[in-house]
């Protein structure tokens, strides 16, 4: 399990959210505008998924990334992300960064902490689920490619072992 504190590096901490609990609305509207809004689930929904990262368990658990009082990103450990693969568990999943703050290492930084936790919380392997647009990103961070063209919206999956 991810200790309830941060670790802070460059000035970016990566904060368990049940650290900062304040930063709950935000987890939640970037996730629901990324992925559910689109779908026309209320952004109620998914603040209710947010609020169950604040649980005492070690999955799920959402991280974010921020400097000072400025979010930066999020990413999480659930125990499913996709209806197609059951099976499989823990997932990294509802990655994000906010557009002023990508390309500076922060993604990269945040799903490792997320794989770090999975693993902490018992996994040997981790799964993460991207579109193909994103291969190169989870190749460069050590994910291996598992499947390709996996669901409705043509899905690659990926897996970390644990070292």
């Amino acid at each position: 399990m991810v200790s309830r504190g941060s670790v802070t590096s460059s000035e970016i901490t990566i904060a368990d959210l049940r650290a900062v609990p304040h930063f709950a609305a935000d987890v939640a509207d970037r996730v629901w505008r990324a992925w559910w809004k689109p779908k026309g689930v209320p952004l109620e929904h998914v603040t209710d998924l947010a609020r169950e990262n604040l649980g005492s368990g070690p999955v799920p658990v959402a991280l974010v990334a921020h400097r000072g009082p400025t979010f930066m990103g999020t990413a999480s450990v659930i125990a499913s992300d996709m209806e197609e693969r059951p099976h499989f568990t823990p997932w990294v999943a509802a990655v994000w960064v906010d557009e002023m703050f990508r390309r500076q290492g922060i993604g990269g930084t945040i799903v490792s902490h997320a794989a770090r936790a999975a693993f902490a919380a018992g996994a040997d392997t981790v799964y993460l689920c991207a579109v193909p647009a994103k291969r190169p990103f989870y190749q460069r961070l050590g994910w291996s490619l598992h499947e390709r063209d996996v669901g409705g919206h043509g899905l690659d999956v990926f897996t970390r072992k644990s070292i």
